[in-house]
């Protein structure tokens, strides 16, 4: 498949906005310069076209951006399907469990809040291709933190 390298910058840059989505729905993988709003084109297609589930796979490094690439994606989503204004999905599945990100995120080296949960969401859509609704199942990956933690780390904050 398709693998696109995402890079946490540390600061909010200006390839994520609304005209930038529109810039990028419609065109074909390749024809625009790398970015999460293409893949997430590429698998909305696709899934129009074949009428098929779509899976995009994020994966990286704690702090490397993971969870605020899919909030792109969702957003991608909500925008292109006309369904951003209507329910803004990506901010209510991302705010569904807000107990279980206090609880399964923890200070590392890298980041002062980072998620020790591996997380699967899966978007709901209708016959015309907007969002109908959204699941999210969580994973927690580290449960060595609970006991033992690196030097400068700490363990999950709810403790």
């Amino acid at each position: 498949g398709i693998v696109l390298v995402a890079i946490n910058p540390y600061e909010q840059l200006p390839i994520y906005e609304q005209d930038v989505i529109y810039a990028y729905s419609g065109q074909n993988m390749g024809d625009m310069d790398p970015h999460i709003f293409a893949v997430a084109e590429e698998a909305y297609k696709q899934m129009a076209r074949e009428e098929k589930n779509q899976s995009i796979i994020v994966s990286g490094e704690s702090g490397a951006g993971k969870t605020v690439s899919a909030k792109y994606a969702m957003r991608f989503f909500a925008t292109v399907g006309g369904s951003a204004s209507e329910t803004n999905i990506e901010a209510k599945v991302l705010a569904s469990s807000p107990i279980m990100e206090a609880i399964g995120n923890a200070k590392t080296t890298r980041n002062d809040n980072s998620s020790r949960f591996g997380k699967y969401i899966q978007i709901g859509f209708d016959k015309r291709y907007h969002i109908i609704g959204a699941n999210m199942r969580t994973y927690l990956l580290e449960k060595s933190r609970v006991v033992f933690q690196a030097e400068d780390e700490r363990n999950y904050h709810i403790f």
